[in-house]
């Protein structure tokens, strides 16, 4: 090898360490898959922030699948994947433990909340919320109530106990729109296609489209809460986002759409 070849090739090996290194990128993010998370449509703002913040603190991805706690309860008891289950009800987190598809050293119940009846922004409706109160009247002759199914979704089976509870329930048992999750009972009453909604009130607080006629007394229904889980099934990194979706970060953000975090 000739000294000007030599030269040539000192040259180039000094140029490429000379070469500003990529940056480095989170460990998570290399060597973690994404987490899937399912969740009750309740949850679907609140979440969705916090598993943005998460992101951009460990590089690791979140997947979201939002519907009512029942159809994830049977979409979990079928096979699909799933990392994380929060429940908008206890019931549907009993089902998926009963069946030994959670681990049940990680249920922890997170939340709670409140059961609101809601009725369009621009209606002029005022209802005392009591025993006996005039529901079936303020629907007026045609109209209808919405809500989520009280057989399948927690929303609905909140809100025909509290109306069984009050004594107006048969007065409007046959008047539901039985929606598939509580957000689609939302839409029906933003959208004015209902002249008035059971729904949670943290879905009423983020829809500019409704107002809130009055909150269902706590003792007209059992207690609003959201536990979660880790699967058995879970990836690489379920713990680490468990931690954090518990953690005071996430609680900040779950108060600020209104849900009340337990415990500490």
């Amino acid at each position: 090898m000739t000294f000007a070849t030599r030269r040539a090739i000192l040259g180039w090996l000094m140029a490429i360490a000379a070469m500003p290194m990529p940056a480095a990128t989170p460990a998570a993010a290399q060597t973690q898959p994404p987490l899937t998370v399912f969740a009750a449509a309740s949850l679907t703002n609140a979440l969705t922030e916090i598993g943005k913040a998460y992101t951009a603190k460990t590089g690791q991805p979140v997947r979201f699948s939002f519907a009512s706690s029942g159809v994830i309860a049977r979409q979990i008891e079928a096979g699909a994947k799933a990392d994380l289950f929060f429940s908008a009800d206890t019931e549907w987190m009993d089902y998926v433990q009963t069946r030994g598809l959670i681990d049940p050293s990680t249920r922890r119940d997170l939340l709670r909340g409140r059961l609101a009846l809601i009725a369009p922004a621009a209606s002029t409706v005022r209802l005392t919320i009591k025993p006996g109160f005039a529901l079936a009247a303020a629907l007026g002759a045609k109209g209808r109530l919405s809500t989520g199914d009280p057989d399948s979704v927690p929303a609905g089976r909140y809100a025909r106990a509290a109306l069984t509870s009050l004594g107006v329930w048969p007065t409007v048992a046959d008047r539901l729109v039985r929606a598939d999750n509580v957000r689609t009972a939302l839409t029906y009453v933003a959208h004015g296609e209902a002249p008035l909604g059971i729904v949670y009130e943290t879905d009423a607080a983020i829809e500019p489209g409704v107002r809130i006629v009055g909150f269902f007394p706590e003792a007209s229904h059992a207690p609003i809460v959201y536990p979660v889980a880790i699967t058995k099934t879970a990836a690489p990194g379920s713990a680490d986002f468990y931690r954090f979706a518990t953690g005071p970060a996430a609680r900040a953000i779950y108060a600020k759409y209104k849900f009340q975090p337990i415990g500490r």
